[in-house]
């Protein structure tokens, strides 16, 4: 697949955040981890993929990301160990990737929010038991909290 200009300009862009926005099958996903691989592997500050930040919208989309990134260092590894050029720390970089890529945060904005949340709850004065309500609960406190604000207009 050949890129476009503005492909090339979303996946070598440095030293900025970037917000990706296109149409389905115009290929997003393959920007972003090649993006995201580009600066594992990089020869100039790499960084290591846990330090990264991949947020979806989708919990599928997510793994999806997660798979691709996992596949396109593989991909890279194995064509790395293969060339007698390729300085043996590179090697060495991609294989610690291809461990930490496990534990990257590759997630959703919700996921993400519940995480911080997770990890701060005492700052914000919640129980380190909350737990995020599935979509039948989200009903039924919309419709409770419907049902106040009538009574609460009504009077």
């Amino acid at each position: 697949m050949s890129l476009t200009d503005n492909q090339k300009l979303a996946i070598d862009i440095r030293d900025a955040n970037i917000l990706v926005s296109a149409a389905a099958g115009s290929g997003k996903t393959m920007v972003l981890t090649e993006r995201i691989v580009g600066r594992i592997v990089s020869d100039h500050d790499p960084v290591d993929v846990d330090r990264l930040l991949v947020m979806t919208f989708t919990n599928a989309a997510a793994a999806e990301m997660q798979d691709r990134i996992r596949d396109a260092i593989e991909k890279r590894l194995d064509m790395m160990r293969h060339d007698p050029k390729v300085p043996k720390e590179t090697i060495s970089n991609l294989e610690k990737q291809s461990v930490l890529v496990h534990t990257a945060t590759i997630t959703t904005i919700h996921g993400f929010c519940k995480k911080v949340i997770s990890d701060h709850f005492e700052e914000v004065g919640l129980d380190p038991n909350f737990r995020v309500a599935d979509e039948n609960e989200c009903k039924l406190i919309r419709q409770d909290a419907l049902e106040e604000c009538l009574e609460a207009a009504t009077c």
